[in-house]
């Protein structure tokens, strides 16, 4: 495996961690215990052809962190609450309803808020409004919930996921005290995709501004996949280039880490290191 094989995310009590071969999910049981579970995983990215075409492989990786996000979540509920099972279609309908919303709330809700100033100003002015509401939106989202206890761990979780991946790209031992030393926030995050797409909007859709509002938001819809594409292929670059362009591209959303993750225990950093453990072996066989 080469830097930037290895993505994750939190889980419940947990850290996922995937490879192109291989998906780990590590959990803390209620006992104490660090439950780990591995499942050979295979991306159409991977794949020569159309799957693997610029913009194209951002969508079809977008999806694919979807079914691992599922799949994941509802693995570690199932092992740190066995006594509350659920489905993998109960933990699809609750990603979907979130995702919805998400839509919604994200891109959706801040053309409807700037629709009524659209006879009062300029179409560029309305549009850099809704971009900055929808900055504003997304930012002030991830500030109130990070106010939660739970979300909190969440996000610690995420902060020892982000550890250990880098501890392992930069070659270091991987154990507690040398991860523990590494940093928290990571270029290929999330969290940098997502406000990279809400960024890239405010550019998109300054070309795609029909008056009527129905309109609009059909075309927002329309032109999240050129979004999605589009930041996936910015995410890659600014992870690989030094150049100054790239680093003020990143600037931003490694900022923003500093609310979706938090510096984790030692306890956590173990179960983070346990799925990493569990990559790297399954990909060695």
């Amino acid at each position: 495996m080469k830097r930037g094989d290895i993505g994750g995310q939190a889980v419940l009590e947990g850290v996922m961690l995937r490879s192109p071969r291989v998906q780990a999910v590590a959990v803390r049981a209620a006992n104490g215990e660090i439950i780990t579970r591995c499942t050979p995983v295979t991306s159409l990215t991977s794949r020569k052809g159309f799957f693997g075409l610029p913009l194209i492989r951002g969508i079809v990786a977008l999806y694919e962190s979807l079914q691992a996000a599922i799949s994941s979540l509802t693995l570690s509920v199932n092992l740190v609450e066995p006594e509350e099972q659920i489905s993998a279609g109960q933990m699809a309908l609750v990603t979907t309803v979130s995702l919805v919303l998400g839509v919604g709330l994200f891109f959706l809700l801040p053309t409807v808020l700037v629709a009524p100033l659209a006879g009062k100003l300029g179409p560029g002015y309305i549009n850099l409004l809704e971009g900055l509401a929808r900055v504003l939106i997304f930012v002030g989202y991830l500030s109130v919930v990070g106010l939660s206890r739970d979300i909190r761990r969440t996000f610690a979780y995420h902060g020892a996921e982000h550890k250990v991946i880098m501890c392992w790209e930069e070659g270091k031992p991987l154990n507690v005290e040398a991860a523990a030393t590494c940093s928290r926030f990571h270029p290929r995050c999330g969290t940098s995709f997502l406000l990279l797409v809400v960024v890239l909007s405010i550019v998109i859709f300054s070309f795609f501004s029909p008056p009527n509002l129905l309109a609009k938001l059909g075309l927002r819809l329309a032109l999240l996949p050129l979004l999605t594409g589009l930041s996936y292929e910015l995410i890659r670059w600014t992870a690989r280039s030094s150049s100054p362009v790239a680093r003020l591209l990143l600037t931003p959303g490694l900022l923003l880490q500093k609310l979706t993750t938090r510096e984790p225990d030692s306890g956590q950093l173990e179960v983070a290191l346990a799925a990493l453990a569990a990559v790297i072996d399954r990909e060695e066989e």
